[in-house]
């Protein structure tokens, strides 16, 4: 943990990309910070299944955009390329992908949480998290165990079928796409109550937040077929734009002072 802390030291004072050490692994991590001198909150960022090498979906950076232009530092850790994965697992079926399961990821969550309160401008009490779809599962799981140490969370069209009995011990926003065949919302739904909000989009595929036209890949994992195989993305401007004011209202409310 030390030599992470330290190599994110010299991450924090480039304010770039920089290959840190995570325990046996290299991790490249990105630390955006709005301009002056906080305490600011924070988010830790989760991507998606394509990573964020060359075929990233460039979600995770259009997020990370919005959120530091609302006054929020943005960390976001590259769980992939080091791994073996730079272009990232939505169709590699390998055994090898279990290497960057969301449990593994939920630990690199931790540590780039560990790594902001370290940071003299980020308020160390309001530290958020956030993912989609890969990033919005391994955000599940980050928060099944309780003392996560987030104050709040938000997951974007997140796999719901293996976390039926969470209860986070603090406020998790889901938003999905009701025509969602790669995560589908029906498995989200139950998961609604206590400190769970679920917001079901009418109409919306599988990453609404994307520019990108409507698109199926046969080749892509999908769990949540028959076949194992073949999933639907479609970008959708309206979805979009509500899904920035509910997840700025959402962390406005749980992050800010």
């Amino acid at each position: 943990m030390r030599r992470l802390l330290f190599a994110l030291a010299l991450l924090a004072s480039s304010a770039a990309a920089e290959n840190v050490t995570l325990g046996n692994d290299r991790l490249p991590t990105t630390l955006q910070k709005p301009d002056g001198a906080g305490p600011f909150p924070a988010i830790v960022m989760l991507h998606d299944c394509s990573g964020l090498g060359p075929l990233s979906s460039g979600a995770p950076g259009r997020w990370a955009k919005e959120l530091v232009s609302q006054g929020y530092v943005v960390i976001l850790p590259d769980s992939f390329s080091t791994r073996g994965y730079p272009n990232g697992i939505c169709t590699d079926a390998s055994q090898g992908r279990f290497d960057v399961r969301p449990i593994v990821r939920a630990r690199d969550a931790r540590a780039a949480r560990a790594f902001l309160q370290t940071l003299p401008y980020v308020d160390k009490q309001r530290i958020g998290l956030m993912g989609g779809s890969h990033g919005g599962f391994t955000t599940l799981v980050t928060l099944s165990r309780p003392g996560s140490g987030f104050a709040a969370a938000v997951a974007l069209y997140p796999r719901c079928q293996f976390s039926r009995q969470l209860k986070p011990d603090v406020p998790l926003l889901i938003l999905i796409g009701e025509l969602d065949d790669w995560t589908p919302a029906k498995e989200c739904v139950p998961l609604a109550g206590g400190r769970v909000t679920v917001k079901v989009y009418p109409g919306a595929h599988h990453s609404f937040d994307s520019p990108r036209p409507k698109r199926y890949v046969a080749e892509r994992i999908n769990p949540s077929v028959p076949s194992g195989r073949g999933a639907t993305t479609e970008g959708n401007a309206e979805v979009w734009a509500d899904s920035i004011r509910q997840t700025t209202d959402f962390f406005a409310k749980y992050l800010k002072r």
